[in-house]
């Protein structure tokens, strides 16, 4: 791969967001009188649109959907968001895209000032040229929506130079809608069926072997 722009997801492709996303899911649901004992069985809400999902695996109407992101984000904004960590390896390789002058952005369905404040508390803002996400208000979920944003955010570049890096086939698909290359990881919560059936050009099963394929 020759580009130079590399767009990353947050969730499952940077940092390992699972205890505070589930923890808030829990939250929510609980709200609805919905008790789930294990939070791990709600690892399929890491990476999708939260609305979506409360739809698709609770059916939840779209009114209730909406409500319970809204409920999952009393959780969320003062705990669940620092229930996080970073991959090992992701401000090393970070930094070494960014030494060879390489544009990086960040293209995340999570609201923006969130995927700010996340990039922030990491020390790691300070790598992207571009941080982009959704809006509160449940605009700009769709993750092709959120790199055509990206995209004019850094002036609309050759789409040839650009490569989408994601855990989940929505970054897969969201690559494919806007022309996009992409490079799934296996390191996070999508499977190699998901990420493949998707679409994703190439494979890569760990944060160095990510940056090689990067660099090479």
């Amino acid at each position: 791969m020759a580009q130079d722009i590399v767009l990353f997801d947050l969730d499952g492709t940077l940092t390992d967001p699972g205890v505070g996303i589930t923890s808030s899911v829990q939250y929510a649901l609980k709200a609805y009188g919905i008790e789930i004992e294990d939070r791990t069985t709600l690892n399929c809400f890491i990476g999708p649109p939260l609305a979506e999902s409360f739809t698709k695996y609770f059916g939840f109407s779209d009114s209730d959907a909406l409500c319970a992101v809204e409920k999952y984000r009393e959780y969320y904004r003062d705990r669940g968001i620092f229930e996080n960590v970073l991959y090992g390896g992701v401000p090393e390789m970070l930094e070494g895209l960014k030494r060879r002058g390489m544009t990086v952005v960040m293209a995340t369905s999570k609201p923006e000032c969130f995927a700010k404040q996340i990039a922030e508390h990491f020390n790691i803002d300070k790598y992207f040229d571009c941080i982009t996400g959704s809006e509160l208000d449940g605009r700009r979920v769709d993750k092709a929506e959120v790199i055509a944003y990206a995209l004019e955010r850094i002036n609309r570049p050759d789409r040839s130079r650009c490569v989408m890096i994601g855990d989940r086939m929505h970054d897969i698909i969201g690559a494919k809608k806007t022309g996009l290359a992409s490079i799934g990881v296996l390191y996070g919560y999508g499977t190699k069926d998901e990420l493949c059936q998707s679409g994703a050009d190439r494979i890569a099963e760990s944060v160095e072997e990510l940056l090689r394929m990067l660099t090479e």
